[in-house]
């Protein structure tokens, strides 16, 4: 289980000096807006924990369902970056530079290298809809910041997923996609294993 620990632990090294990287440009706070960083906070605690079970021994099930879940949240991330706001931002620069290079790319790639090869779980069809929980959350978040709160509360559409109005089109492709890369990481995982 050395290939476990070697790319858990470096998700979780690199995620910090990613967050360090943009934490020179913003607050936390603002930080914290964005599902990059969330999903990616999320994944890296979930490969902390399979690190210190990975070194005291027994590995609990729910560590491994947990780590699926921040696996797919950050696939989600890679996904919408590649297929969404690379064309819609003009290209991927921006997207693929400094701390996001790291966010956007090397830490979802290395967590779906660690599910695939030491760290699957197959607790059934359940697992696939833990795996969107994260998204669920931050969709509804997102519509209420962007879309309902007063103007003082309220967030710029910083996605770009309410341009024209047409938030319920972007929530539904958003969750119907997860659902997509929730079951497709499930069935890889279960393929493999």
């Amino acid at each position: 289980m050395i290939l476990s620990i070697i790319l858990n632990s470096a998700i979780v090294i690199i995620t910090i000096i990613a967050i360090l990287m943009h934490k020179k440009n913003t607050t936390m706070k603002n930080l914290f807006r964005y599902f990059t960083v969330q999903s990616n906070v999320l994944c890296a605690a979930a490969s902390l924990m399979v690190v210190i079970f990975r070194i005291i021994g027994g590995m609990p099930e729910w560590v491994l369902v947990l780590n699926y879940v921040g696996t797919t949240a950050v696939m989600v991330t890679l996904l919408t970056v590649l297929f969404f706001l690379g064309p819609s931002m003009g290209g991927y620069k921006d997207l693929l530079s400094g701390g996001d290079f790291y966010l956007h790319l090397i830490c979802p790639l290395l967590a779906l290298i660690s599910y695939l090869t030491v760290d699957r779980v197959d607790v059934g069809f359940i697992m696939v809809l833990y795996g969107i929980l994260p998204v669920i959350l931050y969709g509804l978040l997102y519509l209420y910041k962007v879309i309902l709160a007063a103007e003082d509360r309220c967030w710029e559409d910083f996605y770009g997923f309410n341009r024209g109005g047409k938030w319920p089109v972007s929530m539904a492709a958003m969750f119907a996609g997860t659902f997509l890369v929730s079951v497709g990481l499930w069935l890889l995982g279960r393929m493999i294993g």
